[in-house]
This record gives C-alpha cells, sequence and structure tokens, in this order.
C-alpha cells in the first residue's frame, strides 16, 4: 500500500523546500501542488488567476490534490495553502495519509513573502493579507494535522528531522528503503 505525508500550511511555511528534501530522505515521489497545477493548466498560479480567477484556480487544485493522493506511489505531497478551505478536500487529507501542519509565526511568514509579488491572495497589503489568512486558516491546518512542527527557528533539514522522528511518522518510514 502507498503511503502519503502531506505537509500543509500557510504560504511561506516551507512545503515545498521541506518537502523536496524529506521525499529525498524516503526515497519517495515528491509531488507540489502549485508545481501540478501549472503542468495542469499550462499556466502560472498568478496567470490562472488573472484570467480564470481564485474559483478555477481551486477546481485545480482540487484536482492535482485528488490525483496526488490517488496514486500507488509513497509521495510526500506539498499542498497548496489554501487547499484546507474546501471541505471535500479536508476529507481527502484527513483520509489520504499523514497529514504534517508546518506551523510558522505570521510574522516569519510576512518575512518569508516579501510583498508579495506572485501570490495573488496577497498583493495590495501582503503583511494584512497574510496575517487575516493565517488566522482563517489555522483551525483548518488543526483540525487535519496528525503531526505539527513548529518551524520558526528550524533550517529545512531540521525540519525534515522533526517529521521523520514523530512517532507517526517513524511507523509509515520503518522497515521502507531510505526510511528512518
Amino acid at each position: 500500500m502507498a503511503e502519503r505525508i502531506i505537509l500543509v500550511g500557510m504560504m511561506g511555511a516551507g512545503k515545498t523546500t521541506v518537502g523536496a528534501a524529506l521525499a529525498a530522505r524516503l526515497g519517495w515521489h515528491h509531488l507540489d501542488s502549485d508545481a501540478q497545477v501549472m503542468a495542469d493548466t499550462g499556466r502560472t498560479v498568478p496567470e490562472l488567476f488573472s484570467e480564470e480567477g481564485e474559483s478555477i484556480f481551486r477546481a485545480a487544485e482540487s484536482r492535482v490534490l485528488a490525483a496526488a493522493l490517488g496514486g500507488d506511489a509513497s509521495v510526500v505531497v506539498s499542498a497548496a495553502g489554501g487547499v484546507v478551505l474546501s471541505a471535500e478536500n479536508r476529507s481527502l487529507l484527513a483520509r489520504s495519509g499523514t497529514v504534517v501542519w508546518l506551523r510558522a509565526d505570521p510574522e516569519l511568514l510576512v518575512r518569508r513573502v516579501g510583498s508579495g509579488v506572485g501570490r495573488p491572495l496577497l498583493e495590495d497589503d501582503p503583511a494584512t493579507r497574510l496575517v487575516s489568512l493565517e488566522q482563517e486558516r489555522r483551525p483548518l491546518y488543526q483540525s487535519l494535522a496528525t503531526v505539527v512542527v513548529d518551524v520558526d527557528h528550524l533550517s529545512p533539514d531540521q525540519v525534515v528531522e522533526r517529521i521523520l522522528n514523530d512517532p507517526g511518522v517513524v511507523a509509515l518510514t520503518v522497515g521502507r528503503a531510505g526510511g528512518t
């Protein structure tokens, strides 16, 4: 049976970087939602937002999430930050694998995303909007997470180590190629 670790959290939390490093450590595949949306639609996230609107982007986001979680290979999925807004996506996440919330202080997120260029939800006032989005999504991430890693003062490698050393993840990876 395919094992899945799904990284959730806000933009800027490090899901893509940590996901790639974690997958490499485990010898698993890595899928990044935003990259998959681009491959699926032929457009970047900002292009899709500006040309088709948020609802079309969210539909593409849901399609790629379902595809990522429906395969036979063990995989680390770096889920898009807003994927938790859909009740259907939350249900899919909850039943599809180990959900790891990369939790970050909003101040760190603001520093990491900077001016918000390339992030359609942040373009007007990145700092205020990011804090608002984090407050809205926090309970959703919390309700799904089987593992929580506070990333504020950790390097990506340290985040990977925390994930791999969590008892829920150890049970997935023991005895697997590349596992701990």
